[in-house]
């Protein structure tokens, strides 16, 4: 929420959504931004309750592995994202490079190749998939006296922003 009172730049039109934490229903949400909007880039955000100093880039969605249940008690069949798809699929966007490049001060930023096989994975990997790659996953942690929504709004920001110049550097 905060990032769109920040928005991104005059030339770039920000949309954001929540996505259910229920697979089925965050599938078909991902499936009709790629169907409907068709983006040059769909960033996911996605909490990382584990952590409460860290922004974590993700570089791979994974398909298999999903057997714990959603909010609403289900889990994917064959415990994937999608059947016959592949093992996992890395962004366009190269995390290394973004982490080496960026940086957010008064917080850590990491990098991970495991989004963990629940909803965030999940996501990601199918947005992977129908975005042909053009996409991006962002841990963060719960907001705190230290995160607050401003500091993680303006974080968001830098990173979206250097994501968005590495695909203008991809499409010359």
């Amino acid at each position: 929420q905060e990032l769109s009172k920040r928005g991104l730049g005059e030339n770039i039109d920000l949309r954001i959504m929540q996505l259910p934490v229920v697979y089925q229903k965050a599938k078909e949400q991902v499936c009709k931004i790629w169907t409907t909007l068709q983006p040059l880039l769909t960033v996911h955000v996605g909490l990382a309750s584990s952590t409460t100093a860290f922004i974590i880039l993700e570089q791979c969605g994974k398909n298999k592995g999903y057997q714990e249940r959603d909010a609403c008690g289900f889990h994917p069949e064959g415990a994937c994202c999608v059947l016959d798809g592949p093992e996992k699929i890395e962004s366009t966007i190269n995390m290394k490079t973004l982490w080496k490049k960026v940086s957010v001060e008064g917080i850590d930023i990491i990098l991970s190749r495991d989004a963990g096989r629940y909803i965030c994975d999940y996501t990601y990997y199918t947005s992977l998939y129908y975005g042909k790659g053009r996409a991006a996953f962002i841990h963060v942690p719960p907001l705190s006296e230290s995160v607050t929504a401003e500091f993680l709004g303006k974080a968001l920001q830098t990173i979206i922003l250097a994501m968005l110049e590495q695909c203008g550097e991809q499409r010359e």
